[in-house]
């Protein structure tokens, strides 16, 4: 009878801890915005229903980790500020009665203690080990269980294509399934993407809004591609290449389009649209050169290929490949001078009909939420306006226009075809 008493204890005592774990884990929510990705939500899981609930009530701690790398994370701990909160599901979507409690957290281009990103130099954009510690003065939360990416979640990203000795890695969308052919809109990440995590490309530069419903209802739903370099996208294998000599990837990103489309019979292969940012820029306007025949129109912010490395031939075998360019002129990585304000010349000079190029003063907050057109990020950062859709200005400051009415880069990619 003690025996039975003693093995009664411990699994009640098993049970309890484990009920204990689960009301106090937690999910975190990630998602992209224009400087990069940030933990802006919490959600709690709670032992019994509720219907209502006070953000006043919760302190949010935050731990940064990252023990692959030798620099030291800054900042490795710090507050988090609560902004409201509500009554919600497992995944964060607002109830009127639930086991569950999400709090939205503050966020912004300065508080690098809400990214779970770390940037490490030669290695890129890397996940953290990031931690919560949340109290409302009665329990605590601190038991991790997961994490939900809206937009991200809805990639595949899973992808694998081998050519030769190289080997890439990508995440794909699939848009809901209707009559006809759906177009493919290829993404190529910046330098500081690559590696095999292919979540990283689609937040590092918020690439996943191409999946967005403002954006795929412009394509009438379409494949979203992203591929991801192990190592960046102008590795020449011996060094950088700004076009002065091949890189050791476009060929393989040929051969995974074509693997890619075949595996998927309902992409129009006449509205295939390849655009990227800095590395990524480079090597959409390499592709575009190398296989002139392929694409509808690239869309290219951050041009990191070298005027000067783009011959007269060249420029006569794109000219007619509509193109829309997206720069600053306080970028001070790619310079304009150098890479798309000549780019763009010598295309025009050639008789390009359908090129355009948007270059801005300055890259500012576009939501006004952090001061507006008196916030600069770094001029190097022009792709958030391409996956923000809101570049329509021509090289003249005039709107870009299709039959006469004003589109957006977006609409305009949209209505190209060959």
């Amino acid at each position: 009878m003690k025996h039975f008493i003693k093995i009664f204890t411990l699994i009640w005592l098993f049970a309890s801890l484990n009920g204990a774990q689960a009301q106090h884990s937690y999910k975190l929510v990630v998602e992209g915005f224009d400087w990069g990705p940030a933990v802006n939500k919490v959600i709690l899981s709670l032992d019994q229903t509720t219907t209502e609930v006070n953000a006043a009530d919760f302190t949010v701690n935050a731990t940064r980790k990252l023990e692959s790398v030798d620099q030291p994370i800054q900042p490795a701990q710090g507050p988090r500020e609560v902004l409201s909160a509500y009554v919600s599901d497992e995944n964060g979507n607002r109830v009127d009665e639930g086991s569950n409690v999400t709090l939205v957290l503050a966020v912004g281009p300065r508080q690098q203690i809400a990214s779970p990103f770390q940037y490490v130099r030669g290695s890129g954009n890397l996940w953290v080990d990031y931690q919560l510690s949340i109290t409302d003065g009665n329990q605590t939360w601190d038991q991790f269980t997961g994490k939900v990416m809206p937009l991200v979640d809805q990639f595949d990203l899973t992808g694998k294509f081998t050519s030769g000795d190289i080997s890439l890695t990508y995440a794909s969308f699939t848009p809901k399934k209707k009559e006809g052919k759906s177009p493919l809109v290829i993404w190529l990440h910046g330098g500081g993407e690559g590696g095999t995590d292919t979540t990283v490309p689609l937040l590092g530069n918020r690439a996943a809004n191409y999946a967005s419903e403002e954006i795929q209802q412009y394509f009438g739903g379409a494949y979203v591609l992203a591929p991801q370099t192990p190592t960046r996208w102008m590795d020449s294998g011996e060094g950088t290449t700004r076009g002065e000599r091949d890189d050791i990837y476009f060929e393989a990103l040929k051969g995974l389009f074509d693997d890619f489309t075949a595996k998927h019979p309902d992409i129009d292969t006449d509205r295939i649209y390849v655009g990227g940012c800095s590395n990524g820029g480079y090597m959409s306007l390499k592709l575009l050169v190398e296989y002139p025949e392929y694409f509808a129109a690239g869309y290219i912010s951050a041009l990191a290929y070298r005027a000067q490395n783009l011959t007269d031939e060249q420029v006569q075998d794109i000219k007619d490949i509509p193109m829309w360019f997206i720069h600053s002129k306080d970028d001070s990585t790619t310079v304009a001078s150098n890479t798309v304000i000549p780019v763009y010349e010598k295309l025009k000079a050639a008789g390009a009909p359908n090129v355009h190029l948007t270059l801005y003063d300055h890259v500012v907050d576009i939501t006004n939420v952090y001061g507006g057109e008196n916030y600069y990020y770094p001029g190097h950062w022009s792709w958030i306006y391409s996956h923000a859709n809101k570049s329509q200005t021509d090289y003249d400051g005039r709107p870009v226009t299709v039959n006469g009415v004003p589109v957006t880069i977006m609409q305009w990619l949209a209505l190209q075809s060959k």
